[in-house]
């Protein structure tokens, strides 16, 4: 497996363009999607996804070392009013392994983003991007976050900026709009005309927040509305939906955030996925495994930064029942291990209940394996409604069940016919210009 990428490196593999090119076991279900174009410019195109309070340097370097990951993104850099301390930006630009890092920044003054945007730069990062999608109300008071969706002229005023002071690659991560998605189009279409490089969609609304399902027809909307490259994100937790993602909606990379806490493997199987190999399928040792190599991964992070152990000690607890919380999910016990294992107090009690239960399971007793052959989880769907019966039992006769990749399709030819989808469908022929781009002000 490939431990060093560079940002300069242009992602050479072919589009799955039909079932015979597939990876065995994976099957199209949409083949109206445009293909992937050869425009996104890292070698994986997978993305591990800024999320809060997570992916710090030290979780980068240990998810960059199991490989398959395009690019590496930051946690937020909050930029107020004040002007950006550039000692504090250029301590998150550390790329692992030489794997591409994008520095996320969140802040709605044009002039101390654009500012931050030339630090992140000149400090080496391969992308500055723009957080225009956190969900969170004391991010949205300030208005910041996907609260930007709502003012088209901030959003303007401060990505125009931004692109002069960018002499690299700019990026936007969004949320399908705030209280609707209606004008999700014109929003994107607005940050393609400034000239961001490439837009990220979280195809739920900010009033969502991460309850229903994805809704990837946004997701596919947006690849057919824009000439820049658009990525995909939500609610892919295993492998295969990844591969799903791209036939479906056509998207020219997928983002993973939380499902890469749950399955740490999830990367690595899509591109063994990608490949056609057979994709790892982890038993319980390999997570403990997995659990003690990163609480060596944070306890060496954490003496670089503090000479007291027990302060170190202390830091650790939070960051591993973080871990748990998503790889309990993992296990099919209604939540009991995840439950008994969060309310304990030490690293060592986390690390002795997790052996204690986890090490006497199999790969077959754990959904972390590349299909969700559990299917614990629902995964997103560009589809929108279910078949119907009479569409169930024509397929069904055949198209054989290993041809699904995942237990989520095997559900679309399984289940009876009902939405999908718990927010209101998207309608794309109603996604008006109502934030259309204009004159700049």
């Amino acid at each position: 497996m490939p431990t060093e990428r560079q940002s300069s490196e242009v992602i050479t593999r072919q589009p799955l363009a039909d079932a015979d090119a597939q990876p065995q076991g994976v099957r199209s279900v949409c083949s109206n999607a445009t293909p992937p174009v050869e425009s996104w410019r890292f070698a994986d195109a997978t993305v591990l996804a800024p999320m809060e309070g997570i992916t710090n340097p030290t979780f980068r370097r240990f998810m960059a070392e199991g490989g398959g990951i395009g690019l590496l993104c930051t946690e937020f850099i909050r930029i107020t009013q004040q002007a950006p301390c550039s000692k504090q930006i250029a301590r998150q630009v550390q790329r692992p392994l030489g794997v591409p890092l994008s520095v996320q920044v969140m802040g709605n003054d044009a002039t101390q983003m654009a500012e931050a945007a030339a630090i992140v730069s000149d400090a080496g990062a391969d992308v500055v991007d723009i957080n225009l999608g956190c969900p969170m109300p004391r991010v949205v008071r300030k208005g910041v976050g996907s609260a930007m969706l709502k003012d088209p002229v901030i959003l303007r005023r401060v990505l125009e900026q931004m692109r002069a002071k960018t002499p690299g690659l700019l990026s936007a991560k969004i949320r399908a709009g705030f209280d609707d998605a209606s004008g999700v189009i014109a929003t994107a279409k607005l940050i393609e005309a400034v000239g961001v490089d490439f837009i990220t969609v979280h195809p739920r609304r900010r009033c969502d927040f991460y309850q229903g399902v994805a809704d990837w027809r946004i997701i596919a909307t947006l690849v057919q509305e824009l000439n820049i490259p658009v990525i995909g994100n939500g609610d892919v937790w295993y492998a295969a939906d990844a591969l799903r993602m791209q036939r479906e909606t056509g998207c020219h990379a997928v983002m993973i955030g939380r499902p890469a806490l749950r399955n740490p493997w999830i990367f690595q199987q899509v591109e063994q996925l990608h490949r056609g190999l057979d994709p790892v399928a982890p038993d319980g040792a390999m997570v403990v495994d997995h659990l003690l190599a990163i609480k060596r991964c944070y306890e060496n992070g954490f003496a670089e930064r503090s000479s007291r152990k027990s302060k170190a000690a202390r830091n650790l607890i939070g960051p591993m029942k973080e871990l748990l919380h998503w790889l309990g999910r993992a296990v099919d016990d209604r939540r009991d291990f995840q439950r008994r294992v969060l309310r304990l107090g030490s690293v060592d009690e986390l690390l002795a209940e997790s052996e204690r239960t986890l090490c006497k399971l199999g790969s077959d007793q754990l959904d972390l394996d590349a299909f969700g052959s559990l299917g614990l989880e629902r995964s997103g769907s560009a589809l929108g409604i279910e078949p119907s019966a009479e569409t169930i039992a024509s397929a069904s006769s055949s198209v054989p069940p290993s041809s699904f990749s995942s237990a989520t399709e095997r559900r679309h030819a399984t289940s009876s016919s009902s939405t999908r989808f718990d927010a209101a469908p998207f309608d794309a022929a109603q996604s008006t210009s109502t934030h259309a781009p204009g004159p700049a002000p």
